[in-house]
Formats: structure tokens, C-alpha cells, sequence
């Protein structure tokens, strides 16, 4: 260690009152986290790219400072789906400290690692009242049993109205309009169900009638109208 003059010559002055740090809640415990190892949670962080085209949800389960399990879900640029493909084979095995001072190939995924290391470290996981945590695996859980991202993707126009094009259910194929040309409902298709009932035996025409699904009062409507193509 190296002291300027000026401290070398200063005499002394005790410390009194510890102010120790404020504990922070993480897996049903309060912890005075003073070391990466002390860290432990799931949650997520949301990132943006510098052109703000696409975006990245980042979910990392953490057990004793390090990424157990990691799950990188992307939208709005197809370069972000190859950076992912590099970023989850990255982050698992690292402390989020190594993470956060990774280069995670993309803007966007490195925005979601920045602030979900912010929300970790402060005691903001999703787990912090969670006894032990969540188990290894908890991430597959958000995708649901399709395994799929839930995306939302509607498009609208001042001339001609909105269109849904893909719900949580899956790819919107028909939107049903009452005698108004409101929307009060939409046909869709599961795309995870139909492939794996075409990986299950089923041919592609019969999984798409099993994949298919309503909302609203499509029974209702007056028409029902392609939002690709009409």
C-alpha cells in the first residue's frame, strides 16, 4: 500500500460505530452481502442495442455467486438470435461478476446483464422470499410447455386499423370482426404444439387442426379476416 506524505504524517483517529452494510433478501434469508459467492437468486434483466432496433430478456438462476442456468430471449434483429446462441453458451459456469465484465457479443444482451446484475446485488430477485430458491430448470418454466418465447406482435395503421399477428397463444391466423368492423376476437395456431405432434407421427395437416385455437367471441363474428393478407 502507498501513502502520500500528507497521510503519512496525520495522526490517527479511531473508528467507532460499524456501520455494516444493509442485509438484503435472497432465497427466504437476509444476507449482509459482502463477496460475489454471498449473491444467489433468479431474475431477469431487459437490455437494448444502441439503435434501439431489438431487445434481449436475460433470466439467470445464480446459486452461491455463480450462473447455474441461463435463458437469453431475444426480439426485433436476427443478428441478436446468433449473439444469444453465444451468449448462453458464455454465462453459464461464470460469477455474475465475470459476466457483467464479459463481452456478451450484443449491445442488447449485455444491457440485460448490467441490469439484472443491478437488481441481484440490491436484493430485487424474483426469488428473494423463495426458500432455497428456485431449482435448476425454473427458467423452462417461463416458456411454458411448448418451450417458446411468448411473443407479441401487433401492427396498425391509422387507414385501415390494427392487425394481430402473433399472441401468447401462437401465430394469430384469422381475426374475427363483429357488424362494426370491431375486433372481438382471433383464430391462432400453436406452432410449438404442431411440431411436436408432427414429431409425434401426426401429419402436418392434422397437427395444424389440433394446434388450432380461439379467443373472444369468434362464434360471433360477422367476418373473419386474414391479418396477412387482407
Amino acid at each position: 500500500m502507498i501513502y502520500t506524505k500528507e497521510v503519512e504524517l496525520m495522526c490517527p483517529v479511531a473508528k467507532g460505530a460499524k456501520h455494516d452494510c444493509a442485509p438484503i433478501p435472497e432465497e427466504g434469508k437476509w444476507v449482509h452481502a459482502k463477496e460475489i459467492k454471498d449473491i444467489s437468486g433468479f431474475t431477469h434483466g431487459v437490455g437494448w442495442c444502441a439503435p434501439q432496433q431489438g431487445a434481449c430478456k436475460l433470466s439467470l438462476n445464480i446459486k452461491d455467486g455463480i450462473i447455474e442456468e441461463a435463458l437469453v430471449e431475444t426480439i426485433g434483429c436476427s443478428g441478436m438470435t446468433h449473439s444469444a446462441a453465444m451468449a448462453a453458451e458464455v454465462l453459464q459456469g461464470k460469477t455474475i461478476l465475470e459476466a457483467l465484465n464479459t463481452d456478451l457479443v450484443c449491445d442488447a444482451i449485455n444491457t440485460a446483464m448490467r441490469e439484472l446484475f443491478l437488481q441481484i446485488v440490491y436484493g430485487r430477485s424474483q426469488s428473494a422470499f423463495s426458500d432455497d430458491g428456485l431449482a435448476i430448470g425454473a427458467g423452462l418454466e417461463d416458456l411454458g410447455k411448448g418451450l417458446r418465447s411468448q411473443v407479441g406482435t401487433m401492427y396498425a395503421t391509422k387507414s385501415k386499423g390494427v392487425r394481430y399477428l402473433e399472441m401468447a397463444e401462437g401465430y394469430v391466423t384469422g381475426i374475427a370482426l363483429d357488424e362494426n368492423d370491431e375486433v372481438i376476437g382471433y383464430q391462432f395456431v400453436s406452432l410449438g404444439k404442431m411440431t411436436d405432434f408432427i414429431k409425434n407421427g401426426d401429419s402436418p395437416n392434422d397437427a395444424w387442426e389440433k394446434a388450432k385455437g380461439q379467443y373472444g367471441r369468434v362464434d360471433d363474428a360477422a367476418k373473419i379476416i386474414d391479418p396477412r393478407k387482407e
